[in-house]
């Protein structure tokens, strides 16, 4: 399970509450989340943001992991 659905689901956001807060769609965020579509640096910021977080703490490992 990647680092950004792990939290939503701590927190026990739904997607919908997730897209709300980004002001996107339900299916744009499902899309971010599972891999689907390309994370804008501007959206992670927006992200870790709800999470009180920094988008490294949510995204780096699974950046990092990637790249091998």
């Amino acid at each position: 399970m990647n680092e950004l659905k792990k939290l939503r689901l701590e927190k026990r956001y739904t997607c919908r509450i997730m897209a709300e807060a980004l002001n996107v769609s339900k299916p744009f965020y499902w899309q971010l989340e599972n891999g689907k579509r390309r994370l804008s640096y501007e959206m992670a910021v927006k992200i870790a943001a709800i999470f009180k977080a920094k988008p490294d703490q949510i995204f780096y490992n699974e950046y990092k992991n990637r790249e091998r």
